[in-house]
């Protein structure tokens, strides 16, 4: 047997484990002095803060031709990266001191000697900031600055619509964020409930009727939109800013939930118009009995009918094709031909649309001969028949077993 080598020779026991020295007892802790030793830590109250520095512009002057000479020395001699930050740190500090057109054409500059730099959102928000607080901006610097974003293939947001709206507002130009609203929600974006409710604010300052009512074409914009829960808040801010909606705006968001088939909303507009002491045209009616009897529910707009004579409203061509329009939908077409009569009773004449509304109906429902007598009918009438009238009458003449009255 050879000799273990040192390496693998093991360590006497004594030298690894070795006894751990006992520390000393903690002292006895002293609870009397905690609130003296609190207070020793606190600054005393006249102890305020450092102040900070204030911002150095490093722009000493408006003249253009200065500020690019001042940055295309830091951008050569500079050695922190020429990212986003540093550009739109420079524009902002130039936008302090400058005029709009000459901090625009700075950023054009910026494009130029600077290949590498891409514009981002946040550059756009500082001119666009810019173009509406200034002084000597108009509302063409505005269009100006978007313009720019647009062909820069950045299309403005809410937070876009939101600066411009606040910015204007600010600076006392609230007819321009009203009109500018207005444009970048059909053009663009709509803005937010934030935005909606800061424009609110400043228009009832002002306390002019005009200006504020004008406000109500914002929310027939948000109903075309589709957003209609947002139009009912706009419509409640609008009562609680001390300006009482009338029949035009509650007839505009009920519109909008005819346009959708949804009559249980149309009819919480109406209860929720009646609650406000607000009294319902001829209009209102109408649109809510369209919107029930497109959406199946023709007793229900029935109903709303005999309402409406109560009211003292007679209906006209428009209500009475509205109802025979979903009597069809539901399949019964003969009793839209009888509303048809009844209508003529009444003195209410038809009108092309009435007669082409039925004449489908007919079709639809098979019953050729009484369609085929409403056709000359609306033709001794001189009523002229849509092409899609037509196209469905041949169908259905075909489908009968009728063609060559079809082919007549």
């Amino acid at each position: 047997m050879g000799k273990v080598p040192p390496s693998f020779r093991s360590i006497p026991t004594n030298q690894l484990m070795k006894k751990p020295t006992p520390s000393p007892p903690a002292p006895p802790r002293d609870y009397r002095n905690r609130t003296a030793v609190r207070d020793s830590t606190r600054l005393p109250q006249n102890t305020q803060p450092p102040p900070r520095e204030p911002f150095r512009n490093p722009f000493k002057s408006p003249s253009l031709s200065d500020a690019k000479s001042l940055f295309n020395s830091i951008a050569t001699t500079s050695r922190i990266p020429l990212d986003l930050k540093f550009h739109n740190s420079v524009l902002q500090s130039y936008a302090a001191i400058a005029a709009v057109d000459d901090t625009v054409k700075l950023f054009q500059h910026i494009l130029k000697s600077q290949p590498k730099f891409s514009p981002g959102r946040s550059t756009f928000l500082i001119l666009l900031s810019h173009a509406c607080r200034a002084t000597d901006s108009s509302i063409a610097d505005v269009h100006r600055v978007l313009n720019l974003m647009v062909n820069s293939g950045c299309e403005p947001d809410q937070v876009t619509t939101d600066v411009v709206v606040r910015s204007l507002c600010e600076t006392g130009r609230i007819d321009e964020a009203k009109d500018l609203m207005k444009e970048l929600t059909e053009k663009h974006s709509p803005p937010d409930t934030y935005t909606y409710n800061f424009l609110l604010k400043h228009l009832c300052k002002c306390r002019s009727l005009r200006v504020a009512y004008d406000f109500t074409i914002m929310i027939d914009h948000v109903c075309n939109s589709k957003d209609l829960r947002e139009a009912m808040f706009l419509v409640d801010q609008l009562g609680n800013a001390g300006f009482k909606p009338d029949c035009f705006v509650y007839n505009t968001i009920m519109k909008g939930y005819c346009t959708l088939s949804k009559g249980s909303e149309a009819v919480g507009v109406y209860k929720k118009m009646k609650e406000e002491g607000v009294e319902p045209d001829r209009v209102t009616y109408n649109t809510l009995i369209f919107g029930l009897s497109k959406s199946g529910r023709v007793e229900e707009a029935r109903r709303y009918l005999k309402t409406m004579v109560d009211a003292g409203f007679e209906p006209d061509a428009a209500t009475y094709t509205s109802l025979m329009n979903g009597m069809c939908r539901k399949g019964e077409s003969l009793g839209a031909l009888s509303l048809l009569e009844e209508m003529e009773a009444k003195g209410c004449a038809p009108n092309d649309c009435t007669y082409n509304t039925l004449l489908h109906g007919l079709c639809k429902a098979r019953l050729m001969d009484k369609g085929m007598e409403l056709y000359e009918l609306m033709k001794s009438n001189g009523v002229k028949l849509e092409s899609n009238g037509y196209g469905t009458l041949v169908r259905s003449l075909v489908k009968t077993g009728k063609v060559a009255e079809a082919y007549e």
